[in-house]
This record gives C-alpha cells, structure tokens and sequence, in this order.
C-alpha cells in the first residue's frame, strides 16, 4: 500500500519559501536559464569539480521520494538517503543549526511550493578515489562539532538571537566569509569557543576576498552603522560603496527579500562581534592628508580610464559610481577584490527598483602592470591607506579568474 503524500498548509509552504530564501538555495541549485531548484551548477574545488543536485519533488531525479527525516538528514547532517555523504559545498555545517520548525517550512514548500523537474543530475568530475564518499564521514567528525540547533544565549534580547540564528545557520554567512583550515573546513562555526575571533573574520573565495565582517575600523565594519549593514544586504550599496563579486548574488537572491525586522536583527548580531586582534588598527593621523601624485603612472591611466566615472577626485557618484577615497574594498589590507573588479569588471546587485551598475573589464586593455599602477594609485590617494600593488599580484588574480571563467 503507497502511503499518501503529505499535505501542507498554504501557510507552511509560504513560510518555507522565505525560509529558502535567507538560506538562498536557489544560488547553488539552479544555472543561469534553467529551472529553479534543478541543480547543475558547477563548484569547482582543488580536486575537481562537483554539481549541485536536483532538490525540485520530482521522485526518480529529485527528491520527490525524501520523507521529512531523510531531508532533515540531508539538509542538516549532509547524508543523503542510503547513507550516501554530501560534500560540504553544502553548507550544512551551518544549517544544522536550522530549527525543527524551519526545516518542516522547507520541507512543505519544497514538496508543494516547487514545481518538479526531471533533470539527472550531473556527477562530479574527480577521478578515483577522491569520487569515494565515506571519508566524508571522518571529515564530519573532525569537524562539525557544533552539529545541533541553534540554542539561544540567555544574556541577549531576542533580536540579538535572531540575528545570532539568521547568520550563523541559514545565512550560512561563514560559509565565505570565515577562513578555512587545512581540511577546507570552517576555523569557526559561531563566535564562541576558542577560535570564535576567527568567525567572519574574512576569507579568500573563488578569487574574491570576503571581507571581514567583525568590529574592526580597517577592512571590518567598526565605521559601519547598523542602518548602513541592512542598506547594504537590501540594496548591494551604501554610503562607502557597493558589494562586489559573490555577494552581489546573495543580495541577488536572497538578502533582498527578507524582512526589515530580520535585516536589523543581523546587523544588530554583526555589530556586537568584536574585532579580530590579528587585523591591523586604523592608523592614526600624523599629518595632513596627502594629495595624490598626478603626475605617476597610476595617475594617469586613473585619469584615463577611471576618473569618467569615479571622478578626478575620488568622490564617484553618489548611488551610482562608487567613491574610491575611503572605500573599504578599496583601502582592504587584501587587494584581490579591488584587482579582481579592474581585470574581470562587475555588476552591481540585481535589486527591485535599483537600477543596476556595470563596470567594463580592463583586462584586454590593460598590463599587469598597468593595473597595479592603478590600484596603487587608488589605494594610496585621498586619505587612503592601502598598500601598494604589485604586478606580480596583478598576475596571480590574472591567472585565477582564467581558471574559473
């Protein structure tokens, strides 16, 4: 006898939708043009490349046949029904933290709230052995130690918990913005513990650098209010500028669409993490700010290419061109991004009622060189405080984005 299928309520499946929202799980299941939810994006590691899987209800190549504990275990332990072990490119280190209560929405919306779609899914592209799932099981072990729902810290408000719960479980903001050890593991799953200064302390992620999102005033978001971190998550841009690489896709997707009591509730959360010790201080002033050197290379091809938009001195447009004084990607004790937006270009996020922004690529127009003569020039102008770039740096970030364009 086939045991009938669950019904849900028109409430739980539209709780299950925003629940998928601020988990963003259509980022990772779905390419550009096809089917939501249908999987086959590309993630490539150092080993190979893996696909994101079908997670539409079809039942032979989705997850149509999954009960509410097999997608409970596969959404919040990483193993799929027959004990076979997903990859942690699914965050689920983070999602274990996902209530009862959110995870039985998800389920409801996927199952009723998600067209099926009958599409194989794609298998990875590592060789033998790498392609042997059990070992996976060992890497649990080691490293998802936190592997319980989020438990609310009794000495916060109720927004600080929610804040605490949106980014450090369905969020997943640690999943790039945390550094990663020798396993490929997050340093740090929560800001408690003992390496809990490392949580959101910024990473380097497909040849963008995700930036540090604790207390500091250099590379951190110690000069950030509250109203300019949900301006930010809602809009892709703020008053110091607009969010670049992987980010732009989160705002994109996901960020966007919550809500304004959830936005706050995260920026209040981000904004109580101290700052990393291990990150330099803002240097105090000593002297008058020094004016650019117009006459240096940087200068000039600035002047060139750079200042139509970002404007002779530095300021941009406001809402459109970003400033380049005192922006943080800018002045970042990493360059990558700033190196990474010069070569390959970008776009602002896809926002409702935002008009989105695109910047050209210079990579066929300018040298190694060249580019580091700009960034150079950016970083050390109008107050900033960057170091200095160097062709060589240039030619690494060249190489990297070759690789994965």
């Amino acid at each position: 006898m086939v045991q009938a299928a669950p019904q849900f309520s028109p409430q739980e499946i539209e709780r299950g939708a925003y629940v998928a929202k601020v988990g963003d799980c259509i980022a990772c299941h779905a390419v550009q043009g096809g089917k939501p939810f249908a999987g086959g994006f590309p993630m490539p590691l150092p080993v190979g490349t893996i696909y994101s899987s079908n997670i539409t209800p079809d039942p032979t190549y989705g997850i149509g046949k999954y009960s509410f504990e097999d997608f409970d275990r596969a959404v919040r332990h990483g193993v799929a029904p027959g004990g076979k072990y997903l990859y942690p490119a699914m965050p689920y280190p983070s999602y274990a933290k996902v209530t009862p209560e959110d995870m039985k929405a998800l389920y409801a919306y996927f199952m009723q709230g998600v067209k099926p779609v009958a599409q194989p899914n794609k298998p990875p592209t590592m060789i033998w052995p790498l392609t042997i799932r059990w070992p996976l099981a060992i890497w649990n072990w080691m490293y998802v130690s936190e592997d319980h729902v989020y438990r609310p810290d009794p000495k916060q408000s109720a927004q600080w918990n929610r804040g605490a719960y949106l980014t450090e479980g369905l969020g997943h903001c640690g999943a790039c913005h945390t550094p990663r050890g020798i396993g490929m593991q997050e340093k740090a799953l929560s800001a408690s513990g003992a390496n809990g200064s490392l949580f959101l302390s910024g990473a380097t992620i497909e040849s963008w650098y995700a930036r540090n999102l604790r207390g500091n005033d250099v590379g951190g978001l110690g000069n950030w209010s509250v109203a300019d971190i949900v301006q930010l998550l809602k809009t892709g841009r703020n008053s110091s500028g607009a969010a670049v690489g992987s980010m732009t896709e989160v705002i994109h997707h996901s960020s966007q669409y919550w809500t304004d009591a959830d936005l706050q509730a995260v920026a209040i959360y981000l904004k109580s993490l101290p700052a990393d010790p291990n990150k330099p201080k803002a240097p105090q002033p000593v002297a008058p700010v020094p004016q650019p050197d117009l006459h240096s290379a940087g200068s000039l091809a600035y002047a060139q290419y750079c200042a139509v938009c970002h404007q002779n001195d530095g300021e941009g447009a406001a809402g459109v061109f970003p400033a380049m004084a005192g922006n943080p990607t800018v002045e970042s004790r990493d360059a990558l991004n700033l190196i990474h937006v010069i070569l390959a270009g970008g776009k602002t996020a896809e926002v409702k009622g935002v008009h989105p922004f695109t910047m050209p690529a210079f990579a066929g127009v300018l040298s190694d060189q060249q580019v580091a003569d700009i960034a150079t020039f950016v970083r050390s102008g109008w107050g900033n405080s960057g170091a200095a770039v160097s062709a060589s740096e240039v030619a690494k970030v060249r190489a990297d984005i070759a690789k994965t364009h």
